[in-house]
């Protein structure tokens, strides 16, 4: 089965993800090296003194990559988001948006 369709390039989404992705990865690293440089919470010497110590650093990294990335993500994302036009003072929908006082009955509560 042959697909006679041209290789298009990646989204621009996706470019955008990837590129941020790795940026927040980049920041993992700068990160994780500044806590196991001054040791904050021991993570330093229980890293160095540990035979596990490297999956330990790896896992460390990755998963405040995963994290970094993210928030990296959709920072950008949202700052492109068109204003909501929704708040302007011509209210298209009615009203006059005043408030609107409503009685409230106080009912008795049984003690169980």
């Amino acid at each position: 089965m042959s697909d006679n369709r041209k290789h298009q390039p990646e989204p621009r989404l996706m470019r955008l993800y990837l590129r941020h992705c790795a940026v927040g990865f980049g920041l993992s690293a700068v990160f994780v090296a500044l806590l196991l440089y001054y040791d904050i919470a021991g993570l330093g010497h229980l890293i160095a003194g540990s035979d596990v110590g490297p999956m330990a650093l790896f896992l460390l990294w990755f998963f405040n990559g995963t994290v970094f990335g993210s928030v990296q993500f959709a920072i950008v994302v949202m700052s492109q988001a068109e204003p909501d036009d929704r708040h302007d003072n011509d209210h298209k929908g009615g009203g006059t948006g005043a408030p609107v006082f409503v009685p409230a009955r106080q009912q008795k509560r049984s003690k169980f």
